[in-house]
Formats: C-alpha cells, structure tokens, sequence
C-alpha cells in the first residue's frame, strides 16, 4: 500500500514574486504535486511521481503529453538489476521554505527489489524570474549495490509541436525534423544516446516548434564528469528527453550517490540559436573558456594565420608539393593536415607510426624544405587506438591497458573495411598509454620536425572498468584529466625544440583548454551520413566561436586515396579520380557552410591539375579563402550571431556518398536533397561593428533581401552598410532597422559591414 502525506499549502515571497508549492491534503480531493512560479508549473503523478506537466505560463503551453509519461528516473545496476518508482512501495513528498523554492519527492520501500534499505530522494527547484526548473536526486542506501548508470530526470513525452525539431550539439550540431519518427519506428521504440564529454561538445540538448515553444534540457558540471544525454521513444509516437548520470563503482564504491550538479530544464520561445544563446550566456563565465588556448593567446601564430588546410595523404611528394603549389594560387598560408604518413597501414597498425613510410632522413627533409617555403604541417596520429594485430600489441602487453567493459573484456572496434583488423581503445587514465603515445608525439615533432599532431579521436571519452588502471571505473573525471596530463607532456617534452600544435578530431568545450585547433567535418557530413535524418547547425560556433579554431573538409573533388599499405586486390583502378561535375554544386554547399560558420577554409585531396581539370569549383573555394581573409575580424575573431533569413530560394541538388575509403567495396552512393541556394551568417567584432556574410552557390543570379532588427542584432538606431572588397556604395539605416537588398552573381560571395551609430 502507498502511503501519500499531507502538507499545508506554503508561499514563499521571491523578490517580489510569488513561488507556489502545493502538496497533498491542500485542497479537496485528490491532490498532486505541483511546483509553481511566475514562470512555469510543473506537476507529478500522485502515485509514482512521474513528471505530467511543464507549462510555460506565459504561452499557456504544455511541453508534457500525459498519454506517453516516462518514469522520472531509472536505476540501473552493475549486476544487471534496474528499478524505478514503480517497485517502490512509498512514495511521498514535502515542500522546502527555501530561498528557492522546492519540491522534495521520495521513494523508499524497495523490498521486492531486494534493496530494502534504498531510498531515492529527487529535488525540483524554482527561482523567481526564471523559466527554469533545477533538478538534483540522492540514492541512499545502497550497501554492496553498485550502481551501473541512474537516468534522471527523464521528461516524457514530451509534446508533439508543429514543425517539431530537435537539435543536438553532436560536436559541431546537428537538427533533425524526424526524431520522433525515426526513434518510433519498431514497436518497443528507440533510444538514440550521446556521450559528454565526448562527440556530446556541450551539455545541453533542445526540442523547439516552428512556432516557438521551445525545451532545453542541460546540465551545469564544471568537472566533465561522465554522463549521457538520450533521445527515445515508446513506439507510439511518444518523445521523451533522458539525462544519464555514470557513477564510480568498484571496491569501497560508497553506499549512496548524488551528482554534484545539477539537471535544467528550460522554456523558451524560439529555436536553435535561442537556446545556443541562453546556454553561452552560462558557458561564458565557465573555466574553459577563460581557460581556452584561445582566450590566452596561446594558439601558435601559423595556426591563427593559416589562410586554407589542404588534407592529403601519402608521401611527402604528393602532400608537400601540392600545397605549395596551392599556396602559389592563392596567396595566403596554407598548412597541411597529414594523413598516411605513417610507416603503418591506417586503422591497421597503430601506434606503429615510427619511421615514416617513406624513411626519416627523406621525410625530414622534406618537411625543412616545407619549412622554407613557408608551409606548416600536423601529422596523424590515433590518440586512442592499439592494433591487436600488431608485434607490438604483444610485446608491450598493451592489453593489459585497453579500455574494459564492465564484464572486463575489451571491445575491438574495427574501421579497415579491407583487413578488416581490429583496434582497441587505450585508456586515457593510464600512465602507460599516455607515455606511450606522448614518446611518439615528441619523436615525430623533434626528431621530423613536424609542426604538430592531429589526435584523431580526441573529443571522445570512454568508460572504463579496469580495476587495475588506478582510476575510478565507470563514471568519474579520469579521462578528462588524463588528456590534460597527455597534452602538457607533449607540450613539455617539445618545449625546447618549437611551440607544438595540438589538433583533435570533433570538438568539445571541455577540451578548449588544451587543443589549439579542431577538425569539424559535420560541413560535409552528406558525404558519411545516411541520408535525410539529420543536417548540420553551427551550435558549437554560436556557443565558443570567438574562444576556439575550427578547421576541416570532406569536401574533395575526387574519389577518395587508397593506402598503399592495404592489399593491392581492392585498389582501384585510377586512383583519386575526379567525380563528376554534376556534384559541383555538392562541393560549393559544403566549402559555404565552412566559410558562413566561421572555420578555417580546408580541401581535401588536392592535386595541381585542379586548378584546371576543375577551373571552376576551385575558383569558388579560392574567392572564399581570400575574402576570408578580408573578414577576419568577424569570421575568426567574432561572436557568432543568428543567421539572417536571405528570403533566396532552396533547390534540389545531386549528392555523392562515399567513405574516406575508395575500393571495390565503396561505388559512389548518389542522392538528392534540398538546400538553401544563398546561405548566410551574421557576426559582432570586438569593436562592435555588425558582419553580414552571404554565398550564393547557385549557378545563376538570385536576390537577396536581408532585414536586422536591433532587438535582435546589435547594430543601434542608425548608422552605415558597406560592402567588403566590393564596389557598392555605402547606404544608410535608420530607425534600428537596417536592409539589405543586392543581387548576387552565380557562385558569389559578399561580405557586408553594419556600422552602428555612423551616418553619411
């Protein structure tokens, strides 16, 4: 039998404004428990405890659909056991006159789940002015229980919006309008989840309508504790939002658990950017970004320079020389992103880079002539990942310091589609791996005198169960302190002999600290990703533009390289040959995404005969690289503004899908989709003068109308608009209203400055 107290109806006075909290036994019949502001009303089943309302008070809008109700947390255990309020048999709650306002909601009474002792304590606050509910829960109780992964608060389902859109900052971001279709598409449902710190770059995820009632669920951890956030359905049609809390386990794990932040769950009226906007509003005052290379000048100056990367493969005849000779062309610093250098087949031998395919003393010389003409290099090198096939998998027992499951086991991950070998994945909070990786990060920097090291796979963190690793298993900071120990030896070892570049794959506020510089590949992620499911957004850029470097491209016009080192029955049989010029437009798409968002320009697999083979496609890419230039202040020093609408039309366009790999087994995939045929960005330089960036990538003339309100972007009651690198005259603007309407030619760029508080 559950038992139900009673409580007294409490106000609490909040500046002004009252806070309402109303428990059972307050009014006749059967009350609930409700949490009330001046902003939202939040209310819980009587008998479990789930979450069936979250109404935003000033739009009347209710974010909770009753009819797919989730659990409001689950419990899962490291000997498989999971409970939530349902094996509970009490469940109670109380009211707290705290400054806030709070709700305390209990279950205990777990004896048919053989955990008698337990009990599960879950607090929601308010605070006056906010639309935003805080969420903390404790589990005591739990004797020899460990606990594998606690899913609070889980917010379903969440209600069905018109123009319904999710939008995940899976590194970069990505959106989708099909969440709920695709996570109900079998009859148990789905579940769609992402780890943080890792390929989840920020703690936050939204679900907004084209309306605007918006739901931001985030946390706010300053230690990069590991946890999830999760996506899933029920199978008939409903949406629910998880975060997943990871505890430590092991031996002396203690005998109750609370995390030591807590969950947010925000209402907004607006979309993507709205809730970008609210989150860097916190992320700002956070210590990694006072604490980011960036913000401490400590990025070395190439990289800040650095015009265009070409990423390119192989021997250093086919890297090198091609980027001078794009360096030529274009008339700004090109660096090289340096994949297959290695004297090891990719995704097959590492950590066996040492020596260079082509022997030190040839490679050597190769990057000091490099160096002479003003060239920059950063080579490959996995931060993760041991061959099991490898001697030295054997010889150095690097089993022994693989990550484990919870089971003890290691799990190959396997990438070579021809080999098929399988890796597995050190663990970061190991000594051994990290001297091993930073040993070989010194020789290639020293000894070759390469400029820096990509990290592949560096904004990712995995879980780890090795008792005898000497860090907390399961959950816990190790792997984030971990890296930072790994990129200051590096840092350390290659002190004396130049200032080294760290580069990581993805990107992830917790690792601005300590990369200078990272590859977002999510401009061309039609390329790798399944088609019509999800499509990049520039959250990171809204968050941290103006506190990290973003680079990278898949965008290539050829087929993909083949690694000599991989068996010569699957090469192709022209190798990097040019795709066909219907994809163009594929191309442009991808190189404008890059450059409206702020990254550093990037093209992948260049060869000299381009600049006429594909006259036009590298005509396009090169006007962006130099006008980038020319807009250096908004598009690599600037905050990163809401994108303004163009008014210009979408069109359908041919797409290719390959992999990074080229073989029998990999024929160009093609589709069609949609996309914006201008794409456009807007951005605040430090002196606040407005930027206006547009690309039409369309092979005809289209009209562009712009309009900023200076209720939305910063650009005061009047003052001047002026093309950059242009021959427009200068217009002005009056009334904190400022329009833009110009013709663009097929294949152009513009850039535009909005002036504030100047008249002619």
């Amino acid at each position: 039998m559950r038992v139900v107290d009673a409580h007294r109806l409490v106000r609490t006075m909040l500046a002004g404004a009252a806070i309402v909290l109303v428990a059972a036994g307050a009014f006749a019949g059967p009350a609930t428990p409700v949490l009330e502001s001046d902003s939202i009303r939040l209310a819980f089943d009587i008998e479990r405890g789930n979450l069936l309302e979250l109404t935003a008070k000033a739009s009347a809008h209710d974010y909770i659909d009753e009819t797919h109700s989730l659990e409001l947390w689950r419990a899962a255990f490291m000997d498989g056991r999971e409970i939530g309020p349902a094996q509970a048999s009490r469940f109670t709650w109380e009211t707290s006159d705290s400054p806030r306002g709070t709700l305390r909601l209990m279950w205990q009474d777990f004896a048919l789940a053989g955990l008698p002792a337990l009990r599960v304590t879950a607090e929601v606050a308010l605070a006056s002015g906010v639309a935003e509910a805080k969420w903390e829960i404790h589990i005591e109780g739990l004797a020899e229980s460990s606990l594998r992964s606690v899913c609070f608060p889980r917010v379903g389902g969440v209600t069905a919006l018109e123009g319904e859109t999710v939008a995940v900052p899976i590194w970069m971001g990505e959106k989708t309008s099909r969440a709920r279709a695709l996570l109900n598409a079998k009859p148990e449902g789905g579940r769609r989840a992402w780890e943080y710190p890792g390929i989840l770059s920020m703690q936050w995820l939204a679900v907004y309508g084209a309306q605007g009632p918006g739901l931001r669920v985030s946390t706010n951890d300053l230690a990069a504790l590991r946890k999830q956030f999760a996506l899933c359905g029920d199978g008939q049609g409903g949406l629910g939002i998880e975060v997943v809390h990871v505890p430590q386990v092991g031996t002396g794990a203690p005998s109750e658990y609370a995390p030591s932040y807590e969950v947010l769950t925000g209402v907004y009226d607006g979309d993507w950017y709205t809730a970008a906007e609210g989150y860097r509003a916190w992320a700002m005052e956070q210590p990694w970004v006072t604490q980011s290379r960036v913000r401490l000048g400590l990025v070395p100056d190439w990289v800040s320079s650095t015009g265009l990367w070409v990423w390119t493969r192989g021997p250093s005849p086919g890297v090198l020389e091609p980027a001078a000779e794009l360096q030529r062309q274009a008339g700004v610093p090109v660096s090289v992103f340096w994949h297959w250098w290695h004297g090891c087949p990719y995704d097959v031998g590492f950590p066996e880079y040492l020596p260079p395919r082509e022997g030190e003393v040839p490679f050597r010389d190769a990057v000091r002539k490099a160096h002479g003409e003003g060239l920059h290099a950063i080579v490959y090198m996995n931060q993760r990942l041991w061959g099991m096939t490898t001697q030295s998998w054997k010889d150095k027992d690097a089993a022994r310091y693989a990550v484990k499951g919870p089971d003890g086991t290691i799990a190959p991950e396997v990438y070579n589609t021809f080999m098929k070998a399988p890796c597995a994945s050190m663990c970061m909070g190991t000594q051994f791996w990290r001297d091993t990786y930073a040993g070989l990060a010194e020789e290639a920097v020293c000894n070759l005198g390469v400029d820096g090291i990509y990290m592949d796979q560096a904004c990712s963190s995995l879980a780890c169960y090795d008792a005898g690793h000497g860090h907390p298993l399961g959950g816990g900071s190790y792997w984030m302190e971990g890296f930072r120990a790994l990129q200051a030896d590096i840092r350390e070892r290659c002190a004396a002999d130049k200032q080294v570049t760290l580069a990581g794959e993805g990107c992830g506020e917790s690792w601005l600290p300590y990369l200078d510089i990272m590859l977002s590949l999510q401009v061309s992620m039609e390329r790798y990703a399944a088609p019509g499911e999800w499509e990049p957004i520039p959250l990171f850029q809204a968050v941290y533009h103006d506190c990290s470097t973003l680079y990278g491209n898949y965008s290539s016009l050829t087929r993909p390289p083949y690694d000599e080192l991989w068996p010569a029955e699957f090469a192709p049989k022209t190798p990097l040959e040019l795709l066909d010029r219907k994809f163009a437009t594929q191309f442009r798409l991808e190189q404008a995404r890059a450059f409206v968002w702020g990254q550093q320009p990037s093209v992948a697999n260049f060869r000299p005969n381009h600049l006429i083979d594909r006259k036009e496609e590298m005509d396009f890419f090169l006007q962006l690289v130099k006008l980038r230039q020319r807009a250096l202040r908004y598009l690599r020093d600037g905050v990163f503004l809401r994108p303004p609408a163009t008014g210009a039309p979408d069109a359908e366009i041919p797409v290719s899908r390959l992999s990074i790999y080229a073989g029998q087994h990999d024929a160009v995939q093609e589709y069609r989709m949609t996309a914006p045929t201008v794409l456009s960005s807007a951005w605040r330089a430090v002196d606040g003068t407005v930027g206006i960036v547009v690309v039409n990538i369309s092979e005809n003339k289209t009209p562009v109308h712009i309009e900023l309100d200076e209720k939305q972007y910063p650009i005061g009651a009047s003052g001047n608009i002026a093309q950059i690198y242009g021959n427009e005259e200068t217009a002005v603007y009056a009334d904190g209203r400022a329009t833009l309407d110009i013709i663009l030619g097929p294949c152009e760029a513009r850039v535009y400055e909005v002036v504030p508080g100047s008249r002619q």
